[in-house]
């Protein structure tokens, strides 16, 4: 498999229909779903030459974590639906790649094992601040014992999104004998996750004082909240509207980058996810000043199509196009690129087989 997007056919071979709409389906009428790949067809690359690039390099260093390359596995629920190693398979993908995963709260292995099935890798965990605080804090100190560095707090859910290809099918549980490993209480019995609307500034002010992880925020879209975010002293931004799962109709993240990056005025790294495809991609967000891509589903189709292998492979193609990107756009680095090379254009918005 030549493209990302092939491995995603594939994935939608095996995975079937049920499970397949579980990971590809969006909020709504999946407006902000396409607009995130499309927003990218929707930005050119304007090369520089004769810059004698003749070395290139790919790596990044976000909060003092180094990745091979600027791209990293976003946290998504349920690996266990693509693969039976779930995010073990997962976890030793990205850690041949030299990358960093962000490791979900709803994942279907708990942290502690995702860890030792990799230990050479280097983990974030996603947590979605839960009323019961007590609670939230034993998942915490989980993450930190299992070796954890940072701690993304997704705070653009403050109820679930209504995906209607799940209400179609009926999806509303994970099949007998998987759970979300991470929401095991002390008595064995495993909490739902809660999305509530009460969660606040405040709440993170809480959180800081019961860890001394850097805290990444993800789910930033306004200028104001990103400033207000900066002020509360949060060490990373990931601007991410849910891959289009929570609110349909939000702006693709490519197109809210810019302002966000201005907003805080390099005082953090900002990351964005959200639609990246290619390796040209990767090189349009780092270029309108994200220090690093997250990607989601992709890693997904991977892990359906062939397991760790899968997985892995849809990390090295995508190192691959955009070293090769990079090459073409005169860069030896990511540090080259800047938004001079990039320019916004009228062009069509059709992305991808319609499936």
């Amino acid at each position: 498999m030549s493209s990302l997007r092939e491995f995603e056919e594939r994935a939608r071979e095996r995975l079937g229909r049920v499970h397949y709409d579980y990971f590809a389906g969006g909020a709504g009428d999946e407006v902000t779903l396409r607009a995130n790949e499309s927003a990218f067809g929707r930005l050119a690359l304007v090369p520089r030459v004769l810059r004698g690039a003749a070395k290139v390099r790919l790596d990044v260093t976000l909060l003092g974590c180094r990745a091979s390359m600027p791209v990293l596995v976003a946290p998504t629920a349920f690996h266990r639906l693509a693969d039976p190693e779930g995010e073990r398979a997962t976890a030793r993908a990205a850690a041949a790649a030299e990358t960093i995963m962000i490791v979900s709260m709803a994942s279907t292995v708990a942290v502690e094992e995702v860890a030792a099935a990799a230990p050479e890798a280097v983990l974030w965990f996603q947590l979605y601040v839960q009323p019961d605080l007590a609670f939230t804090e034993r998942v915490v100190r989980r993450a930190e014992d299992a070796g954890c560095r940072a701690l993304v707090v997704t705070v653009d859910s403050p109820a679930r999104g209504r995906r209607e290809r799940e209400v179609r099918h009926g999806f509303d549980d994970l099949p007998e004998g998987l759970c979300c490993e991470n929401l095991r209480d002390e008595d064995g019995g495993v909490r739902p996750i809660v999305m509530s609307p009460g969660v606040s500034w405040e709440h993170l002010d809480l959180i800081r004082e019961f860890t001394a992880l850097p805290i990444v925020l993800k789910g930033v879209l306004h200028p104001e909240d990103a400033r207000l975010a900066v002020e509360r002293g949060v060490a990373a931004l990931i601007v991410s509207n849910h891959g289009g799962r929570q609110l349909d109709a939000v702006p693709a993240t490519a197109d809210l980058l810019p302002e966000i990056v201005a907003a805080v005025g390099g005082a953090v790294p900002v990351l964005l996810d959200g639609g990246v495809r290619r390796g040209t991609d990767v090189l349009k967000a780092l270029a309108l000043g994200a220090g690093a891509v997250a990607i989601g589903r992709p890693v997904i189709w991977g892990l359906a199509a062939d397991g760790e292998r899968g997985a892995g492979r849809v990390l090295e193609t995508l190192r691959a196009e955009t070293e090769h990107a990079l090459v073409l756009c005169g860069c030896a680095s990511p540090d080259d690129l800047g938004p001079d090379m990039v320019r916004r254009t009228g062009a069509a918005d059709v992305v991808g087989p319609a499936w």
